[in-house]
């Protein structure tokens, strides 16, 4: 274990086996020979197994939070389940000191019979809460979840976003010396997760060392020191903006600039309006990304594509293309750097978006090089709850003093006074 570590995996590989059926015992005679015959090897692949996690090494310290990212099937969440001795590793180690408060499941523990109050306190004592403890954190914990009026309900008439937020409440509760949680901001309006990033703010302020999972890009890169890209086995580890922009371009399958004989994007960087680099803005903030282009060999009729994609789902927010009449790409000398500068103001509500960037040939078609992400851009506001577009709405109030009596005349049609 490394010196002030509260988390680590050294080396670990985990694999599983593919359920496998035998319909008659001609068929389970011959498999259970050849299953005591075999030469055992920890290392070797047998029928119908895989490795769910290869190589997989990392440490958290003191005070530090660490996002595990990765598409579906990655082992994001075997990792944890290890993390929580649910599972045992194959090969390899890993230590975890002091209290660890889990959230790796949507009401993780939680009896569906019981009622909230119940499961409060069956979920602290499976999380190691003292007896005296429990009662004196209730109203904390039921006041964060926001399921007052249904603390004396069975939890099996929960909604999934009421089951993860009393969940997380407990955790958060709990004051970990480390905190394992798998997206729980993927439930909940925006109110709660708001509360959830900040106390999550508030544990590492205080030491807690935190394991975060999510696909949530906007609050792994708020919250998280360092990042690890999973894909059964590491990808990139390390600062979490540089191993986001290795995710994204993996996501998006282009693999950083391609280059071919005639035109290469030597690379890109993002702008705020004082020309100095940014990664935040908030909307409507005027943004310019350039673009340095080395033309090899030009040609006719080339223009440049820029789009916008939510990172998170990877919708395209903004696809737009430069033709040459605009940006006479195909006139630059043969062997010169040119500098595309593409300004444009932030009109995006809350999120994680990344640009990209390509040169195309028109008569052809052809993508002569790409860039994706060419950089990355945490828009930060208060205001929306959900969307993508920034519709710079205003709100006035005007009061119109109170509203004038009814009166009913015999005659029954309504007339104010």
């Amino acid at each position: 274990m490394a010196d002030g570590a509260a988390v680590q995996f050294d080396d670990v590989w985990k694999k599983f086996r593919q359920g496998e059926r035998h319909d008659s015992l001609r068929d389970l005679g011959p498999a259970l020979i050849a299953r005591l015959t075999r030469r055992r090897d920890p290392q070797a692949l047998r029928d119908q197994e895989f490795w769910a996690l290869r190589e997989v090494s990392f440490e958290v310290k003191a005070g530090e939070a660490l996002g595990i990212i990765g598409p579906n099937g990655a082992g994001k969440s075997t990792t944890l389940k290890l993390l929580t001795k649910i599972i045992r590793p194959t090969r390899g180690r890993f230590a975890v000191h002091g209290r660890v408060g889990a959230l790796i499941e949507i009401a993780a523990g939680f009896h569906p019979d019981l009622t909230g109050r119940e499961n409060v306190f069956l979920q602290g004592a499976i999380m190691g809460m003292r007896r005296d403890e429990i009662p004196r954190k209730l109203d904390e914990i039921v006041e964060f979840a926001g399921v007052g009026a249904f603390l004396d309900t069975p939890v099996k008439r929960y909604s999934s976003g009421m089951n993860a937020r009393l969940g997380f409440a407990v955790a958060a509760h709990l004051q970990p010396d480390v905190l394992i949680i798998d997206e729980v901001l993927s439930v909940g309006d925006m109110a709660f997760q708001q509360r959830c990033v900040e106390r999550m703010q508030h544990f590492k302020r205080q030491g807690v060392a935190i394991v975060f999972v999510s696909h949530n890009l906007q609050a792994v890169e708020s919250l998280c020191d360092n990042a690890l890209f999973l894909h059964r086995e590491p990808r990139a580890y390390g600062p979490t903006s540089e191993v986001l922009q290795t995710y994204l371009r993996a996501s998006m399958e282009a693999g950083g600039s391609s280059a071919n004989e005639e035109v290469q994007i030597l690379g890109a960087q993002l702008l705020d309006a004082a020309g100095e680099p940014a990664k935040a803005a908030v909307p409507g903030d005027l943004l310019t990304l350039e673009v340095r282009v080395h033309v090899r060999k030009p040609l006719p009729d080339l223009y440049v594509g820029l789009m916008c994609l939510r990172s998170t789902d990877l919708l395209v927010v903004y696809d737009g293309h430069f033709h040459d009449p605009e940006i006479g790409l195909s006139r630059v000398s043969e062997g010169h750097v040119v500098k595309l500068s593409c300004t444009f103001r932030a009109h995006l509500t809350r999120g994680h978006y990344h640009l990209a960037c390509q040169v195309i040939h028109g008569p052809t078609q052809r993508i002569l090089s790409r860039l994706a992400p060419a950089a990355m851009l945490v828009v930060e506001e208060t205001r929306t709850y959900a969307g993508v577009v920034d519709l710079d709405v205003t709100v006035d109030r005007k009061d119109e003093g109170p509203l004038a009596p009814t009166l009913v005349p015999a005659d029954g049609q309504v007339v104010r006074g």
